[in-house]
């Protein structure tokens, strides 16, 4: 019977908690799937962003593009949950960079959700990331991996 009243009862707290659970893991089924935005399908670096990052992701993977590197860029929309085939996405790429303006929330939970070495790229300055600034790390991540290719 119903009364209203908050229950302290252990065993519905945790089925309470399992439902709401599957019903936010659901919506992924009506999410589409993730697309990328600019470059190729798979390759040496993804740049994955949210929000505000997208238009120096965009040309920051244009200029990268037109060096000849096999680059991408993919642009998250929704983040809880993530659309299914995120996580075999991010694994077509031999690095993922997720440049954030915050402390790196992103890419932490796309490490723990996906259990990927995922780089962070923080400017915490309340301005946007450069171009200039983003380029350059993106270049020091791709020389990073020539160096170590055999």
């Amino acid at each position: 019977h119903l009364t209203g009243n908050v229950s302290y009862d252990p065993d519905n707290h945790d089925l309470m908690v399992r439902l709401r659970e599957e019903k936010v893991d659901k919506i992924a089924d009506d999410i589409p799937p993730q697309q990328i935005e600019a470059g190729h399908e798979e390759g040496d670096l993804l740049l994955l962003g949210w929000g505000s990052t997208y238009g120096v992701i965009e040309s920051v993977t244009r200029q990268l593009l037109d060096e000849g590197h096999k680059v991408a860029h993919a642009h998250l929309r929704y983040i809880r949950p993530f659309p299914h085939n995120l996580g075999d996405l991010l694994k077509r790429y031999r690095k993922v960079v997720v440049p954030e303006i915050n402390r790196g929330q992103l890419a932490r939970v796309l490490r723990a959700e996906f259990l990927l070495p995922v780089v962070q790229f923080n400017r915490v300055r309340g301005v946007p990331i450069s171009h200039k600034e983003l380029y350059a790390f993106a270049k020091q991540q791709l020389a990073e991996m020539a160096d170590v290719e055999v």
